[in-house]
């Protein structure tokens, strides 16, 4: 499913087109996503205005305003979430919508986001007005590239943990962000096999990984993204990144840097890639 990248670089791409813009319009094709959509989502869209775009893990924020600006108006957030297939793009008044385009948001300005989904897993909902009571968002851990996540934060939270480090890594509670592509990619970076216990791991080797996550998730989202084939950017475009990887995908293959073959194994019900000759 498009990861923190995929939807980071959602957000830049379709941020120049709609922030600032009164919306005019929404259709909605197909309400019955993973979430339905809400009943109220056009009467409370239209005539509102969008602000500035906002991340948090893979949701997607989309703030709007009441365009008369009266005092007794509060504002909303839309939260979106692109779910197993799902992209958001900028498209025109007047683009003809494909197959799987369940929702339009029609701006001033004629640009229109514009939801595709074909497995209909992602959802659009108003998320809660105090984010920390929001069941979706209330428990996440830190963002990873923000100063919060770190080696050492890591090393506290990993003490006396069993788990593997693979999907200790993976939890949302633990770091948001680090699926399963790029946490093979950041144990690789840093030299850990992903099977060692959490707790068995040093705090010098936490703070490798952590940089390791920082490094890969930022290349990821210069490069665009790309953790399904058919991940396209907010104009489009396809992710690259895939064409980098290190492990994930390359399993039978040999190591790019000690030419060691590349095993798969299966943890927490995940397939993961590792190297037996780097990582220990």
């Amino acid at each position: 499913m498009p990861e923190l990248p995929e939807v980071e670089t959602t957000r830049r791409g379709i941020a120049p087109y709609i922030e600032g813009q009164e919306v005019t319009e929404v259709l909605v094709r197909q309400p019955r996503l993973r979430v339905p959509v809400p009943d109220d989502l056009a009467e409370r869209l239209v005539g509102a205005r969008i602000g500035v775009l906002r991340r948090r893990a893979k949701y997607l924020q989309i703030p709007v305003q009441p365009a008369n600006g009266g005092k007794g108006d509060v504002g909303a957030t839309l939260l979106w979430h692109l779910g197993m297939s799902g992209s958001l793009r900028i498209a025109r008044v007047g683009d003809l919508p494909k197959k799987h385009d369940h929702v339009d948001v029609v701006t001033a300005s004629g640009y229109v986001l514009r939801y595709h989904d074909p497995r209909r897993f992602g959802f659009v909902d108003w998320q809660a007005e105090d984010e920390t009571q929001d069941k979706r968002l209330a428990h996440l851990g830190p963002e990873p590239l923000s100063d919060a996540f770190n080696g050492k934060w890591l090393y506290t939270l990993s003490r006396n943990k069993r788990v593997a480090v693979k999907p200790f890594l993976m939890d949302n509670q633990v770091v948001v962000g680090a699926g399963n592509i790029y946490a093979a990619e950041a144990l690789f970076m840093a030299g850990i096999d992903p099977r060692r216990a959490a707790g068995r791991v040093s705090r010098a080797r936490y703070d490798a990984l952590a940089l390791a996550v920082k490094e890969v998730l930022a290349a990821a989202i210069i490069q665009g993204g790309t953790t399904l084939r058919d991940f396209v950017s907010g104009q489009g475009e396809p992710g690259y990144f895939a064409q980098r990887l290190n492990v994930y995908g390359r399993h039978g293959q040999p190591c790019l840097r000690c030419g060691v073959e590349l095993r798969r194994i299966t943890l927490g019900q995940r397939a993961s890639v590792f190297c037996p000759g780097c990582q220990r």
